[in-house]
């Protein structure tokens, strides 16, 4: 496990990278989506999959949108060590708040994800059709850094409730260990079956 700081648009994030499985776990607003950075640390420690995770340990949290983040070292490593990326959002949409919508560019990963969290989060709505994912959370960019590992990845945007057992923002977040049990399941699924096109 590496920490470093690093600095971005004048924030400074503390990252966290562990290398290990070819899937990759990534979460880069931890903190200002509460319960993303435990999510991935949770589901990469079950998995073996690789792990990076931002935080923001000084100040107020800024959001910077993912395709601004730069490609700083330890994000520069993750994406070349890891073949997939899972990358682990928070929405805040009143009206869909128990939905989980699965974007990014490889649809068939995000199809094995929202399968094993409708089996094991049935509490939660995952949706894969990106006609209905709202525009701004698709993840389809060839920026933002879900993206840009060899078989891409799928941005799982999670509701609150979905991310934290805690609505009220606490220290530290505690993810539902639902979401937990169907985003880990999801990824071991597609370790099993890395090289044959997820």
């Amino acid at each position: 496990m590496h920490t470093e700081r690093v600095t971005i648009e004048g924030a400074v994030f503390l990252t966290t990278l562990h290398l290990a499985g070819p899937v990759g776990l990534l979460a880069l607003h931890g903190g200002v989506e509460g319960g993303t950075a435990e999510l991935a640390r949770e589901v990469a420690s079950r998995t073996g999959a690789t792990l990076l995770t931002f935080t923001q340990p000084l100040g107020p949290p800024t959001h910077i949108p993912s395709i601004r983040m730069s490609p700083c070292t330890p994000l520069t490593t993750f994406l070349t060590h890891t073949a997939l990326t899972i990358s682990l959002h928070g929405h805040n949409r009143r009206s869909t708040p128990r939905t989980i919508y699965a974007g990014g560019s490889n649809r068939p990963a995000a199809r094995i994800l929202a399968t094993a969290l409708s089996h094991w989060a049935p509490a939660f709505v995952p949706i894969t059709t990106l006609s209905d994912i709202p525009h701004p959370l698709r993840g389809l960019h060839p920026d933002n850094p879900v993206n840009q590992t060899r078989n891409g990845g799928v941005q799982l945007e999670l509701p609150v409730r979905a991310r934290t057992s805690h609505p009220v923002p606490t220290d530290p977040e505690v993810p539902p260990r639902e979401v937990v049990d169907g985003i880990t399941a999801g990824v071991r699924t597609l370790m099993e079956r890395e090289g044959v096109g997820w």
